[in-house]
This record gives C-alpha cells, sequence and structure tokens, in this order.
C-alpha cells in the first residue's frame, strides 16, 4: 500500500466514538493493564504454576482492546 493510499484511507476514515468515551476506554484499558500487571507479577512471586497464569488472557485481552479502540477512535 502506498503512502498516499494509507492517507486517503486515514482520511476517509469517520470517527464512532466521542471524546469522552475515548477517555473511558482508555482509562478501562490502562486500568485493566495494571490490574493484569500486578495479579500477574503476585501470581510469579507466589509460584503458581505457569497453565494458571493464562487465566489473565482474557483481562489483558480486554485491556488491549480498550486502548486500542481508544487510539482508533472505534
Amino acid at each position: 500500500m502506498s503512502a498516499e493510499t494509507r492517507v486517503q484511507a486515514a482520511e476517509a476514515c469517520i470517527p464512532n466514538i466521542g471524546p469522552l468515551g475515548r477517555r473511558h476506554r482508555m482509562l478501562f484499558g490502562v486500568r485493566l493493564l495494571a490490574v493484569g500487571a500486578v495479579v500477574s507479577a503476585a501470581l510469579v512471586v507466589w509460584g503458581v504454576a505457569r497453565p494458571w497464569r493464562l487465566l489473565l488472557l482474557p483481562v489483558f485481552w480486554a485491556a488491549a482492546t480498550g486502548i486500542f479502540q481508544a487510539r482508533e477512535k472505534t
């Protein structure tokens, strides 16, 4: 994809969420990321088996989704 095509595609993207909604999604994502990091560190310190740490995958997934949606204004 050429640079011109990317610029045209970016200009065609119309945000479907307002500034307040983006702020909420970003805060949601950052908070979940912090919770996931703290819980993950606690599980490592307590020596919990690795398969149990996979339970944090939905937390990190939701955090990433919130942050990416806020950045992309969707």
